[in-house]
């Protein structure tokens, strides 16, 4: 223990009390959304995880595994996306309470979760309780992690990234049944399922493991041996662990748009990014629902560390001795260089190197590895700020001359998304701010036993999370939750016809689709409400609606061809639409009225002709206004061989038939063989039979489903069968078993001498 413990405030930060201090600023932060009062609503949390959490707990009531969603992209795997948490144990939360107060519940909790995550690992790493406090109390109240929280999985991921380094570290140092421990936390880590905080993770210790490999500390051969056993052993029991999640989703993204190559740099951070780390609203302006974003931003609203946590941040950096603390600056380093994205050279060069890296997109996400050392930096400086008046000083000087920098710069500026007025006015917030984290940070280099040393610890852990709390408009605005009411918007609407699973869809239109992405009310309630009722994103989720587009993070490659054709075209294709069951479409005056169509064809259809074309034939095929669905079916070249049938059969007919999530089941009633078309995505798990004997399952029409089918009456049956999960599933039983068996199993003793 450093000299600072000779303070007893410092010593007041004992597990239980910050695990009740750190409760109390959460529950001060967002009262109305713990209390049930109001439920979160901005961006994906309104337009993707709640509707997806509500599909996920009618597939759990009704016993069901949800595999397939049924109602978007004219169907897409479910369960393979990952980020749908449909195997993440805690999910239990949401899914046996009501959905409006616990899915905000839900990412609270493992806010608050993570933060205490963030305090045992900088506790351990630092010996001294009030630096642990200061570190889990800045992984939490930060701009990015206040952002996550729109996120379930990512904010479920995030909270575990810290309690995985601490676990996994322990189990390759004192291996037991701590390696068994590591393995159950970094299983639940990946279950949560957001890769790219995973790989972040695993970075991470990656690093910390080659590090303590290198370090001449004094350790016998032995122990070498088993630190190089044991970080493998742990990697390949939390793969075990969570194969069952992991084999479908790797599946999915073999077969999905996001090939290797495949690159989004997007919202990098710009050159100017670096202000923002001082004067949070600085090249920016407020947008859709009260929130403020930076210039060409979007994934995040924020990425402001805190004042005080930067201030400490960099005297570790530039005072701590550590190998530890050089690691740590490492990644900062990494990190800023990655998230700038092709504003340099850099990182478009080390894409190319590692072409995997292309699935990571958006390259501000890579300010997450800053975003997590930083606390731990600070926590580093604080056991030694007793000696670091100077340093304080000279830092805290510069920090000042860069946000009144900053500020000349952004009155100067002739961007004009930049909002100078209020930036101004939050960086002289920010100032006084800066001058309040100066007064508690020299009083902490203080030997006095005055009161206000005394309390200085409690004070900079307040003042850093008032900082944060009011650095910019709220990230997260809350309405009250009857606005996710299940069939608000189908009962409203009134479509006639109205589609339903089985019968037709609804289909956004390429005009709306681009209004909805530019639409942005102040209001965050009649912002959601005029979305919803334009079924933007998977908001149809919540009125059981299937239509045609949707928003995932992994599509099938096929589906994907063809919505890049759909809504990257100027004009419409309404032969393609009659063949996808388009019932409702929006309507060219305003994106929440529908108008109906009367030409839709059935989603299963029999007898038409097939005819063999490639990808870009049979695109152009489909986009070509004398195209019939109900004539003509464009197989795939790969199963041209499978095909017998070669003309159309004009009495051919469907009758009987019923969708579920996972199946389809049908009769075909034809005179002659002929060929039965499904327009649902194909995806190589669905599997097909004809009267209980398995048949192959064709390519159709680009990216939807055929069958062929004998003379005669004859039951089909299409059914999701993913052998990737099943694999995973006994993997995984297998693992959680021995690892439970392991993890209670009586320990031995020595026999008596």
């Amino acid at each position: 223990m450093s000299e600072i413990a000779e303070n007893r405030a410092f010593n007041w930060f004992a597990p239980s009390r910050f695990a009740l201090l750190l409760a109390l600023l959460v529950l001060a932060s967002f009262p109305q959304v713990v209390l049930g009062i109001q439920t979160f609503i901005a961006r994906d949390y309104g337009f993707f995880a709640c509707p997806l959490a509500y599909f996920q707990k009618q597939c759990f009531w009704h016993g069901e595994i949800p595999f397939w969603d049924p109602y978007n992209y004219c169907g897409a795997p479910f369960l393979a996306q990952w980020n749908t948490m449909p195997l993440y144990p805690p999910a239990l939360i949401y899914l046996l309470l009501p959905l409006t107060w616990s899915l905000s519940f839900f990412c609270l909790l493992h806010f608050w979760f993570g933060g205490l995550g963030m305090y045992f690992l900088a506790r351990r790493w630092t010996s001294n309780d009030f630096a642990a406090a200061f570190a889990g109390t800045a992984f939490c109240f930060n701009g990015m992690t206040l952002n996550l929280l729109m996120w379930p999985s990512h904010m479920a991921t995030w909270s575990w990234m810290p309690w995985v380094i601490l676990s996994v570290e322990a189990a390759w140092r004192d291996g037991g049944r701590k390696i068994v421990v590591a393995a159950i936390v970094g299983a639940l880590q990946m279950l949560a399922g957001g890769p790219e905080i995973i790989f972040f993770t695993w970075l991470i210790l990656l690093a910390l493991w080659i590090q303590q490999l290198m370090s001449k500390d004094g350790s016998s051969v032995s122990s070498r041996s088993w630190l190089c056993l044991r970080f493998p052993i742990v990697v390949a029991m939390v793969a075990l662990m969570a194969a069952a999640q992991l084999l479908p989703f790797l599946d999915l993204a073999a077969h999905s748009q996001r090939q290797a190559g495949y690159a989004d740099l997007r919202w990098s951070m710009p050159g100017h990014g670096w202000a923002n780390f001082l004067v949070p609203m600085a090249f920016g302006s407020v947008h859709g629902e009260g929130i403020f974003f930076q210039d060409n931003q979007t994934w995040t609203s924020s990425y402001y560390l805190g004042l005080g946590t930067l201030w400490l941040a960099l005297l570790a950096i530039w005072k701590c001795r550590n190998r530890r603390v050089w690691l740590l600056a490492f990644f900062v380093v990494v990190s800023l260089i990655c998230a700038l994205g092709d504003n340099t050279p850099v990182f478009p060069a080390i894409r190319k190197l590692l072409p995997q890296l292309s699935f990571i997109t958006y390259p501000i996400k890579y300010l997450l590895l800053l975003i997590f050392v930083a606390p731990l930096l600070a926590a580093f400086d604080l056991t030694r700020i007793k000696e670091q008046m100077r340093a304080i000083t000279i830092v805290g000087t510069i920090l000042l001359g860069l946000t009144v920098a900053v500020l000349v710069w952004v009155v100067h500026s002739s961007m004009s998304v930049t909002d100078a007025h209020a930036a101004v006015l939050n960086g002289i917030s920010r100032i006084v701010f800066l001058i309040l984290t100066a007064v508690v940070l020299l009083a902490l280099t203080r030997n006095s036993r005055g009161g206000f040393v005394q309390a200085a610890p409690v004070i900079l852990i307040g003042v850093a999370w008032l900082d944060v709390l009011t650095h910019e408009p709220a990230q997260n605005p809350t309405v009250p939750p009857g606005i996710y009411q299940p069939g608000m918007a189908r009962t409203q609407l009134a479509m006639d016809p109205q589609p339903e699973l089985g019968g037709s869809r609804a289909m956004v239109s390429p005009k709306a689709f681009m209004q909805f992405i530019q639409l942005a009310l102040r209001s965050p309630e009649k912002n959601y409400l005029a979305k919803r009722l334009g079924y933007c994103a998977d908001c149809n989720l919540l009125d059981a609606v299937p239509k045609v587009d949707g928003f995932f993070s992994l599509t099938p490659r096929e589906i994907n061809r063809l919505f890049s054709l759909i809504y990257g075209a100027t004009n419409d294709f309404p032969r393609l639409d009659d063949f996808m069951a388009v019932s409702q479409i929006t309507a060219p005056d305003e994106m929440y009225h529908w108008l109906p169509r009367k030409t839709f064809m059935p989603l299963a259809s029999a007898g038409q002709k097939p005819m063999v074309m490639d990808d870009r034939e049979t695109l152009r095929l489909l986009a070509d206004p004398n195209f019939d669905g109900g004539k003509t079916v464009f197989i795939a070249p790969e199963d041209e061989h499978l095909v017998t049938v070669t003309n159309a059969v004009v009495a051919a007919h469907v009758l009987n038939l019923k969708f579920g999530n996972d199946s389809v089941e049908m009769d075909v009633d034809s005179p002659a063989p002929s060929v039965a078309v499904i327009a649902q995505t194909f995806y190589h798990n669905w599997r097909a039979s004809v009267d209980g004997q398995n048949v192959p399952l064709l390519r159709a029409n680009e990216a939807f489903q055929a069958v062929e089918v004998p003379q005669g009456t004859h039951h089909v049956r299409l059914r999701y069968v993913d052998r990737a999960f099943e694999l995973g599933a006994a993997l995984s039983a297998v693992t959680w078993a021995g690892c439970l068996v392991g993890l209670f199993a009586p320990t031995r003793r020595k026999a008596a001498h």
